[in-house]
C-alpha cells in the first residue's frame, strides 16, 4: 500500500513528527531492577498480561505498517524483556521487511543474547543496547535484584558484537548513593570493550520506582568525572533523538533555530570511541521528542510520562484497515501537546503515569 497523501506529513500541536517507533511486546522480565519492577510490587501475586491479550506478531506487523504510513523509519523493539516473547525473531523479520523501516533496533538486559544474537542478526536486527548499570556484582546484583552476575549480561554484550549487532550500547541509569560510583569504572570498561556507554539521568518513570531527585546525577557531572580521567570533546553536527539507540533521524531544531539531541555525544581525544550522557532531568527535551510508543496489548502512548493509551488493538481485531488504522493514528498524534519532563516540578512529576516495565521506557 502506497502512502496516502492525506496522511503525510502528520506533526502534533508542537510541530514535531511522528518518526521514531517503540514496540513493547511483552510486559515480563527476567530480572527485577529496583527502579524499573520493584519485586515487592511484582512478586510472585502480580498479575501480567494474558498471552491472548498480547497482539499476535500478524496484528504487530499490520500496526506497525500504519505507523510506517505516517513517516516511522526506526523501530525499538522493547518490554518488559523482549527476548522473553516466544519465536521474537519471527516478528522482527516481518518488521524489518517492511517497506519503508530503515532501522530496527532492540533494548535488553542481555541475559539471554548468548543463544539468540545470531537469530536477531539474521531476522534484521541493526543493533542492540544492552542495560548495565555496574561491573561490580554486589552493586548490580542488588539493583537488579537477582542472583545472576555481570558476567551474563556481558557473555551477551560479546553475542551481540559477535552477531555483528553493532555498535552495541549499553544504557546506565546512575542514581546518587547507588551506583554513581561505577562510573569510571564503566567508561573504562567501555572504552577497552569497543561499545559505547550512555549515561541517563534517573527519571520518575512511573510512580513504583522510589525517585528522588536527590538521587539524580546531573548529566554534566558526569562528563566532568570521565573528561577528569579520560579528556573529551562534544560532537558536533549531531541529529535528534538517540535516547532509543536506533541510530540518529532527521535533524530537528529547538525554538531558537539550534540543533538538539537526546544523547550528548562526546568523542575521547585519544581516539578510544565515544560516551553519551542523557539529561531528560536536568535538560528535558520534550519539544524535539519524534517518538510515539506501543505496549503489548496494542495501545498507543504519545509520552513516556501519559497516563493512559489510546487503543488501537479493538481496531486491529474489529477488521480495520491498515489506512483507516493510519487515519487514527494520525488523529491521534495531531491532538498530541505532551512534555511532561518540562513540566517536572522540583519534587517531580505528579498523577499516575505508565510504568517502564509495561511500555518500554
Amino acid at each position: 500500500m502506497s502512502t496516502s497523501p492525506d496522511l503525510l506529513p502528520v506533526t502534533d500541536r508542537l510541530a514535531r513528527p511522528v518518526e521514531d517507533l517503540r514496540v513493547s511486546v511483552t510486559d515480563r522480565c527476567n530480572l527485577r531492577c529496583r527502579y524499573c519492577m520493584p519485586r515487592e510490587l511484582f512478586g510472585p501475586d502480580h498479575a501480567f498480561l494474558e498471552r491472548d491479550e498480547l497482539l499476535t506478531f500478524e496484528e504487530l506487523e499490520r500496526v506497525v505498517a500504519a505507523f510506517v504510513d505516517l513517516g516511522v523509519s526506526k523501530l525499538r523493539i522493547t518490554g518488559g524483556e523482549p527476548l522473553l516473547r516466544k519465536d521474537l525473531p519471527v516478528l522482527l523479520h516481518k518488521l524489518s521487511s517492511l517497506e519503508g523501516v530503515d532501522d530496527v533496533a532492540l533494548t535488553t538486559n542481555g541475559v539471554l543474547l548468548p543463544r539468540l544474537a545470531d537469530d536477531l542478526a539474521a531476522a534484521g536486527v541493526d543493533r542492540v543496547s544492552v542495560s548495565l548499570d555496574a561491573l561490580d556484582d554486589a552493586t548490580f546484583r542488588e539493583m537488579a535484584d537477582t542472583p545472576l552476575s555481570v558476567a551474563a549480561v556481558l557473555a551477551g554484550i560479546d553475542a551481540a558484537q559477535s552477531a555483528g549487532l553493532t555498535p552495541v550500547k549499553v544504557n546506565t541509569v546512575v542514581q546518587r548513593g547507588v551506583n554513581d560510583d561505577q562510573i569510571e569504572q564503566l567508561a573504562g570498561w567501555a572504552r577497552d570493550a569497543g561499545v559505547i556507554i550512555r549515561f541517563i539521568e534517573f527519571m520518575d518513570v512511573g510512580t513504583t520506582n522510589g525517585w528522588l531527585r536527590d538521587r539524580v546525577v546531573p548529566a554534566d557531572e558526569v562528563v566532568a568525572r570521565i573528561a577528569a580521567q579520560w579528556p573529551v570533546d562534544p560532537v558536533d553536527g549531531d541529529v535528534a533523538h538517540d535516547a532509543g539507540g536506533g541510530g540518529f533521524g532527521p535533524e530537528s531544531l529547538d525554538g531558537d533555530g539550534r540543533r538538539v539531541q537526546v544523547a550528548e555525544r562526546y568523542r575521547y581525544r585519544d581516539g578510544a570511541g565515544e560516551v553519551g550522557v542523557i539529561a531528560s532531568v536536568t535538560r528535558p527535551f520534550c519539544r524535539t521528542c519524534v517518538r510515539a510508543r506501543l505496549s503489548s496489548i496494542g495501545e498507543l502512548y504519545t509520552c513516556l510520562f501519559a497516563s493512559e493509551g489510546h487503543d488501537l488493538r479493538s481496531l486491529v481485531r474489529g477488521g480495520s484497515s491498515r489506512a483507516e488504522l493510519s487515519s487514527v493514528i494520525a488523529d491521534v498524534w495531531r491532538g498530541r501537546s505532551d512534555r511532561a519532563s518540562e513540566l517536572r516540578a522540583e519534587g517531580g512529576l505528579t498523577g499516575p503515569r505508565v510504568e517502564m516495565s509495561y511500555i518500554g521506557g
